[in-house]
């Protein structure tokens, strides 16, 4: 009954939902030149091989699955994939860091027609759907089309799993469509089968499980020169609010630390313009990345306002102030500060990560903050004692290398699907000269899928 009534209610509000995105565009939150794809309506064509079809909501989610996705296809050469994703950032971001013979376009809005559209053209052979954004619509067509789905990186907040709760006459069959949760710890597997998804396994999280983030060498080589021996830190992916508790923190810093530059890497780049504005509103020199202007000797911030460069600032900074966390977002992933020797800082809301976050205190490896006086002060602590940043950025990276185990784990509960989808292939018989040998007979999708969920 409800997901029925959820279709007739959303095919009725179409026209509400296109003046919404129509909107959103004129915001600079939709990529005009590719607003189709938000009603379904291709801009690329779907390869011939066999399709794996991943979705993830925004640039978290999407980076979290970059190094899954590297892994299938390297040890896939006869699959392709098509990424998913509902913002221009994670978008900007997908085009730069995905691999060959994958592709992206944006989610349709969950609109029966936009749906179905998106499913005449793309009919993958498996879809992926990445933590907790689930579109009722999208997911329950694809499985009457006999597609398989599974849940990976399946994490629910407290908050939304009271709400999931009050609705579940619509999650209920929404989650009953995957054929596999993987969740990120024991705790979020128990809402998930709470919630009817079945089977549910936990995994870890993906997040815990990353490499390390990319960084340009030659950039980050000019980046250090322009440094040279000031003392700097970063804020890294802050959200609005907590860039007038970092502004603040310089100004009590640069009393006691002369030359200090700060690095603000916000969550939103398209937020930078009035980001710069507040920062010189507080008589403070700016400098935007975006704007290839140096950074001099009078510079107070560097406005890091690129997308897919957080790994190039964890490595100029040694120490992180991980964003999200003081203005009660639920913070960002601290293990991506850890993997690139820095010493971590952070405010009371993690719950995004608690698990990571807990791991990391529990070895000394953090500094939890609440406002902009305790910010500089346990900046200033870590500037002036290179060992005590050493030591805990060290202390980080052991913790984080003991928590990259995620992949393998997500990985090996997915093999059934897909070796179903496309077989892996032996690369030392392939050099040899004998690629079929590699080639493991392709058991049928739909026994697997079937089975699973028996």
């Amino acid at each position: 009954m409800w997901p029925r009534l959820y279709h007739i209610v959303t095919a009725a509000a179409a026209p509400l939902v296109t003046a919404l995105i129509q909107s959103r565009c004129r915001r600079g939150k939709e990529d005009p030149a590719r607003l189709g794809e938000r009603f379904g309506i291709p801009t690329m064509v779907r390869p011939a091989a066999p399709l794996l079809w991943i979705h993830a909501a925004s640039v978290g989610e999407a980076n979290s699955v970059l190094a899954l996705i590297d892994r299938i296809l390297t040890e896939r050469p006869l699959l392709e994939l098509l990424m998913t994703t509902g913002t221009v950032a994670a978008a900007r971001l997908m085009e730069e860091r995905l691999p060959p013979r994958a592709r992206h376009q944006y989610v349709p809005v969950d609109v029966p027609r936009a749906v179905e559209r998106f499913l005449d053209h793309w009919h993958p052979d498996m879809a992926m759907w990445v933590e907790s954004e689930l579109w009722p619509n999208l997911i329950l067509a694809t499985r009457r089309r006999g597609i398989p789905l599974c849940l990976v990186n399946a994490r629910l907040s407290a908050g939304s799993m009271a709400r999931w709760r009050s609705l579940s006459g619509l999650v209920r069959p929404v989650l009953g469509a995957f054929s596999l949760c993987l969740a990120q710890d024991e705790t979020q597997a128990e809402r998930f089968r709470e919630l009817g998804a079945r089977p549910v396994a936990c995994a870890g999280d993906l997040k815990a499980g990353a490499p390390p983030l990319a960084a340009d060498g030659a950039e980050l080589a000019a980046l250090r020169r322009c440094l040279g021996e000031r003392p700097v830190w970063l804020a890294a992916s802050t959200h609005q609010g907590e860039e007038e508790a970092v502004a603040a923190a310089h100004q009590r810093l640069a009393a006691t630390h002369p030359g200090l530059l700060t690095i603000v890497a916000p969550r939103h780049p398209v937020r930078a313009a009035t980001i710069c504005g507040m920062l010189e509103s507080h008589g403070l020199r700016v400098v935007r990345r975006t704007s290839g202007d140096p950074i001099t000797a009078s510079t107070d911030i560097y406005l890091a306002d690129t997308m897919g460069e957080m790994g190039l600032f964890f490595r100029a900074a040694g120490i992180a102030f991980i964003g999200g966390s003081l203005a009660r977002k639920g913070g960002h992933n601290p293990f991506e500060a850890a993997r690139l020797d820095c010493a971590i800082l952070h405010g009371p809301d993690m719950s995004n990560c608690a698990a990571m976050t807990e791991a990391l205190a529990q070895a000394g490896a953090t500094w939890r903050v609440a406002d902009a006086a305790s910010l500089a002060a346990a900046v200033s602590q870590l500037l002036d004692a290179p060992g005590e940043r050493a030591r805990r950025a060290g202390a980080a990276a052991r913790v984080a290398a003991a928590h990259s185990g995620s992949l393998d784990a997500v990985l090996q509960r997915l093999t059934p699907w897909l070796d179903a989808l496309a077989p892996v292939v032996d690369r030392e018989a392939e050099l040899a000269g004998d690629p079929v040998a590699g080639v493991a007979e392709r058991p049928r999708m739909r026994a697997v899928a079937g089975d699973a969920r028996a």
